[in-house]
């Protein structure tokens, strides 16, 4: 059976030798007869598992040694909680920028703890660019952004000067380019773009930044409390952090952050390139500010939508559809994803173009 161009936004893509080895895993692990998924988590093959994912983690993003690397659970949702509760003081105040549907989610929880001050705002044009040119105040306890917005299809191509900590939600785009964690006090990523399934969330804190708030942070949501078990307080997802090890190993392989940076941008290029050289097309966010892992577009004559719709179903296209809030089309393209599978997407669109 042919395996389809996976476009899909998340859970996405991941690479066929990692779902290969998983699979083989679920059955018999290291050989001995017993599944991965009813192993204990306090075995020395998943604490193997565990270790090398955490030291994967370091060597790809080169985490300075000052830095504590998570896997815990409930998505980048619990951690729009989490970081207010670890890093907002009493009476404090924190500062957001609203880019999109997951930073406004983000916004809400903070607000729930204390003051949130919104930095920049591009609710005025549906999210489709990036806010600049706004200054981080220094009374705030730390500044949180979204580099990358899946359903809108925007990404942060740099980081604003912050004289206070820096906190980043990067689910949709970590591991996909160069980043300097030293800039950053708290990076949290859920795993389900370019990591592993759904069901595990990374987490990279420096530590002297903890226990500063002066409040009462409950047991399960004090980034202390993980860090001191080991990312095992609890019983951690053994799946998903076995199969985000597989997808590190993987890049590794690969050549790391540095050259899936490359590939990531020639598939960029070589969709953008079609979608502004094709007059059937035309794409949904701000050219300054368009992600590489979330391409938005739409179709300038929507009597080919049917058309369109059947030709890429055809080609073995999946997960092409635009979100409801946006519209049109949105091809996702995690590291996982193949070049060829842009190129069949392109040729689509062309195709469309003369037929």
């Amino acid at each position: 059976m042919s395996k389809k161009h996976n476009f899909s936004a998340g859970p996405c893509i991941l690479p066929q030798e990692v779902l290969k080895q998983a699979s083989k895993a679920v059955l018999n692990f290291n050989n001995d007869d017993l599944s991965l998924i009813e192993i204990s988590h306090r075995s020395k093959p998943f604490v193997e598992v565990m270790d090398n994912a955490i030291a994967l983690v370091k060597e790809l993003l080169e985490v300075p040694t000052a830095y504590s690397v998570l896997f815990l659970q409930g998505g980048a949702s619990l951690e729009f909680l989490m970081v207010p509760f670890n890093l907002l003081r009493k009476g404090g105040k924190s500062a957001y920028t609203n880019t999109g549907t997951w930073a406004k989610k983000a916004i809400a929880e903070a607000k729930s703890m204390g003051e949130v001050e919104i930095l920049g705002d591009s609710s005025d044009k549906n999210y489709n660019y990036i806010p600049k040119g706004y200054k981080i105040p220094t009374d705030v306890d730390y500044f949180h952004c979204t580099s990358n917005n899946t359903i809108y299809g925007t990404q942060m191509k740099d980081f604003p000067h912050c004289p206070t900590l820096m906190v980043c939600d990067m689910s949709s785009d970590i591991f996909s380019r160069k980043i300097d964690v030293s800039k950053f006090d708290l990076i949290y990523a859920g795993a389900q773009k370019n990591m592993g399934p759904a069901g595990t969330t990374l987490v990279i804190v420096k530590d002297e930044i903890l226990g500063k708030t002066g409040r009462n942070i409950p047991t399960m949501l004090d980034y202390n409390t993980h860090i001191s078990k080991g990312s095992m307080f609890n019983t951690p997802p053994v799946f998903p952090i076995y199969v985000s090890m597989l997808t590190l190993q993987w890049l590794k392989e690969l050549g790391g952050v540095e050259a899936i940076e490359k590939i990531n941008q020639e598939k960029a290029d070589l969709l953008y390139g079609e979608i502004d050289r094709n007059p059937l097309f035309e794409g949904a966010a701000n050219k300054d500010d368009r992600s590489n892992m979330n391409v938005t577009f739409l179709l300038t004559d929507e009597s080919k939508e049917e058309q369109f719709n059947k030709m890429w179903n055809n080609a073995g296209i999946n997960g092409l559809k635009g979100h409801r809030s946006v519209g049109g089309y949105r091809a996702s393209m995690y590291n996982a994803l193949p070049l060829e599978s842009v190129q069949v997407l392109v040729d689509v669109m062309k195709k469309l173009e003369v037929n």
